[in-house]
């Protein structure tokens, strides 16, 4: 079997150093908010090129820290692509904002600049972009319309570690960008993980503050804040990883650069790309008219595949005020992706199986 990711395998790599890691961490003592922690947050805001990071709990959280930190008045609209995983939706309701769905653009699969104006009015705050499956949004255009309205930019970054526009990390192309270390990501934790970059110094002190149940002393509390703080465990696991990331990332692009040279079936529509260094590949995902049959025949010749994701936010029950909206891009996507095998340590032989699989289909 070809599995669609093997954690076991990639974490493998790292056992010397992560058991050196645990046996540090352990003998010190001190397990929360501690050196590890911001050693990693220092390591990962350099890498990111941004004057801070702040480790949080999980993907989710630091955007609602995020949004959290802003404080925009209750009702306040941001605007989110359609096109997404229910956790960016999640971040702007629970803070008594209305998120605004946009449709993607059906190529690239992220948000589509060009309908992002008419969404706009005097209650919108911020624009949350997400670099879906890897691969950094048209920031460029999506600032500019940022700018003339006076909105914020937050990037949903949970799948784009290491992307790079125009000479600039994801994370480093907004007011404040939110990123998971959920253990299936490019930079994947051993548990939940997430963390905030920013190059504001306020925002950064007060999300700071914000983590830690809006405590800066301890039992002196200056916000309503939460407890979301990434562990001393995590972080120190996070570093151990974090130097090898651009060397994963340049494996998934040879096995995603074999799929886009080699899959030749007329019944698959292949991923666009923008940029090459634009897409790190956190997944590759096709699209067919066919998902089931191609699903279950894949499965048959032992190729793992899943679906990102096979129900749109909007026809969720969690947000049954919508199911009878229309939005057919997003619905046309959510119906079609398949998205195949791909790993930092996945082999050119086994995405060979791959292509010849769906070739034969």
């Amino acid at each position: 079997m070809i599995k669609f990711l093997d954690l076991k395998k990639i974490n493998e790599q790292y056992e010397t150093d992560i058991n050196e890691a645990f046996d540090k961490f352990f003998k010190s003592g001190w397990y929360m908010l501690g050196n590890s922690l911001k050693a990693f947050e220092q390591e990962f805001a350099q890498y990111c090129g941004t004057k801070h990071c702040i480790g949080v709990a999980n993907g989710l959280d630091a955007l609602i820290l995020i949004l959290k930190a802003y404080d925009f008045e209750p009702g306040s609209e941001v605007i989110v692509p359609a096109n997404t995983y229910i956790a960016t939706i999640l971040s702007v309701s629970q803070n008594n904002l209305k998120p605004i769905l946009v449709e993607p653009d059906i190529n690239t699969y992220n948000l589509d600049p060009a309908k992002i104006e008419e969404k706009i009015n005097d209650k919108t705050k911020a624009i949350m972009v997400v670099h879906l499956y890897g691969q950094a949004a048209n920031m460029q255009a999506i600032n500019e319309i940022a700018k003339k309205y006076n909105l914020k930019v937050i990037e949903d970054s949970a799948q784009s570690h290491g992307a790079i526009y125009e000479g600039k990390r994801a994370g480093n192309l907004s007011d404040a960008s939110g990123f998971s270390f959920y253990p299936g990501k490019n930079l994947g934790a051993l548990g939940d993980g997430g963390a905030i970059t920013t190059n504001d110094d306020e925002l950064a002190e007060k999300i700071r503050v914000l983590r830690n149940y809006g405590s800066e002393i301890k039992y002196k509390n200056q916000y309503k804040g939460i407890n979301s703080r990434l562990d001393e465990l995590q972080a120190a696991i996070l570093s151990v990883k974090l130097k090898n990331l651009d060397n994963e990332t340049d494996n998934r692009r040879k096995i995603a650069e074999y799929y886009l040279n080699n899959i030749k079936n007329p019944k698959v529509v292949l991923p666009s790309v923008t940029e090459a260094e634009s897409h790190v590949w956190h997944l590759f995902v096709i699209r067919t008219d066919d998902r089931q049959g191609l699903q279950n025949y894949l499965t048959k010749k032992d190729v793992q595949t899943m679906i990102h994701y096979p129900i749109a936010p909007h026809k969720q029950e969690a947000y049954k005020e919508w199911n009878h909206i229309s939005l057919p891009i997003t619905e046309q996507i959510h119906a079609e992706v398949l998205s195949l095998p791909i790993s930092p340590v996945m082999t050119l032989d086994e995405a060979e199986v791959v292509v010849e699989a769906i070739n034969k289909y």
